[in-house]
Formats: structure tokens, sequence, C-alpha cells
């Protein structure tokens, strides 16, 4: 019986339609996610000390609300004397704990720049004393401010006497145009500093910043030297007096973060490196 055209019709929309072709992929798309995937690790490879070390300070930062002041990092191995440098940024230290955990000296901040005076230093430099801790301070070098209204600054700020460790200048800030000037300026700094108080200062700053900046122009002054992510610093041992091997680290009676420090020799040796009682005429 011959198909009428309806039902013609209805066979050929029962019939199944091709299937869509799918564009493919341009081959540059997997050549560059896999260009991207190499950098990205090249770079991770590259930097990985210094990304992961700001992973952790990021996730100290959020985890500060739950801390109790009571977190406890190991001593480092090899050295007899430990101690932590501090500011305004660790907000109110309880000083007898902080003693109470091998912590033998501490080095406060008392100024930067030409105008600024740590807001916590008066209080700091109390109760650091009051806990049997040697205390010292130091002043964070700006090297476009005038070197000498910073000298003026630390040495109206800070009442070092007998029994203090000597005054340290903390050269790290990189914004700077003429590296012989900023030189300058911290070689007057360190001058002025020693005249007023009778003692040699001591100068900080990271390994990095020293190699390209100050080495081999401050050899007289002993060196407090930051350097971390080493089992050993890379100067040689000759070269430096304290080495700050971590800021990152927790000591009871600090709620948060603190710098960790070590003093290359013994617990005399410390003694000796303090300001001496002023001789009678």
């Amino acid at each position: 019986m011959p198909l009428t055209s309806s039902s013609s019709s209805s066979a050929r929309s029962r019939q199944p339609r091709p299937a869509r072709r799918r564009k493919p992929k341009p081959r540059w798309a997997g050549w560059l996610l896999a260009g991207l995937l190499l950098v990205g690790l090249g770079f991770y490879g590259r930097y990985a000390t210094q990304l992961n070390r700001y992973a952790r300070r990021a996730y100290a930062t959020l985890r500060t609300s739950s801390l109790t002041g009571q977190e406890k990092t190991p001593l480092r191995a090899g050295y007899a004397v430990h101690g932590i440098d501090v500011s305004s940024y660790q907000g109110r230290i309880d000083w007898p704990v902080v003693a109470s955990n091998q912590v033998r000296f501490a080095f406060i901040k008392a100024t930067e720049g030409g105008t600024l005076r740590d807001p916590r230093f008066e209080r700091n430099w109390r109760g650091a004393r009051a806990a049997g801790v040697f205390r010292g301070a130091y002043h964070y070098f700006h090297p476009k401010s005038d070197p000498t209204k910073q000298a003026s600054l630390f040495t109206r700020t800070v009442p070092l006497g007998p029994g203090d460790l000597p005054p340290v200048l903390d050269v790290e800030h990189a914004n700077f145009h003429d590296v012989a000037q900023m030189r300058r300026g911290v070689a007057l700094w360190l001058r002025l500093v020693e005249r007023h108080y009778g003692v040699r200062p001591i100068l900080y700053s990271n390994y990095g910043f020293y190699q390209r900046h100050l080495a081999g122009h401050f050899d007289d002054y002993p060196l407090w030297l930051a350097h971390y992510e080493v089992d050993q610093p890379r100067l040689p041992a000759s070269r430096w007096i304290i080495w700050q091997h971590s800021d990152e680290s927790y000591v009871p009676g600090i709620r948060g973060p603190v710098d960790f420090n070590v003093f290359q020799g013994s617990f005399e040796r410390l003694q000796a490196l303090r300001i001496p009682p002023k001789r009678r005429p």
C-alpha cells in the first residue's frame, strides 16, 4: 500500500538527527596550560623559602586570636645563651614568665627615624630589668632621615647605664638612592652614639643587605646578623656575635611570634659585653 504524504513526513521526523560535531580544542590551549604550570613550578622552586615564610606568617596572623601566650618554640641547639628582640608589635609582655624560659637577654626597640619613639619602650625597658633579663635598646635607621637627628632622638630616649648591653643600630631599610650616602649616615650615627655613651654600638642587619651594602665598611663594630632558614650563618663565626635565627618563634609570656636570637659564647662573655661601671676619678 503506498505511503501518504503525511505518513512519509512522520517517518522522516523519527529518523535520528546527525550528531553535532564538537569543535576540537586548539592545541595551543594545552601548550599554554603546560607552560603556565612550568613557569609556576619554576617560580616556586626559586622563591620557595620566601613563599613558605609568607604563608606561615599569614597563618600565624590569622590564628593570633586563638593564642594563649604560653606557646613555646624549642631553643636553638648548640648554643647556651638565648635572647629575643621586641617592640610594640609584641603588645604586653609578661617579663617574669619570659625570663623563666631561659631568655637571658632582650633588645628593645626604642626609636625609628628622626621622630618616632616606640610607645612600649619605657614599659619594656623597666620590665626586662626587673625580671633579671639583660637589656639593650635599638634604633631603626632611615637612610633618608638626618642621621644627627636620629642619633639625638635615640640618646634622648634611652637611659643606657652600667649593666646594660651596648646600643644597637638596625640598618636594613632599602629605601635609599646613594649607597655611599647611606653608609656615611650610618657611620655618623655610630660615632655620635658611641661618643654619648662611651661604648661602641652593635650593628644589626640581615644577611642579604649586609653583604650588598655594608660588608667591609663597618668591620670594627660588633655584628648582630639576621639570617633565617639556615643551619648556620654563611658569614664566618668570627664575624658576628649575635645571630637572629628566627622571626616567627614563640616564648611563654608573649602572645604571638617574636624574634629569637643566640649569643655566640658563654653567659660570662655576655656579661662582659655589658656597659661597665663608671670609674671613679
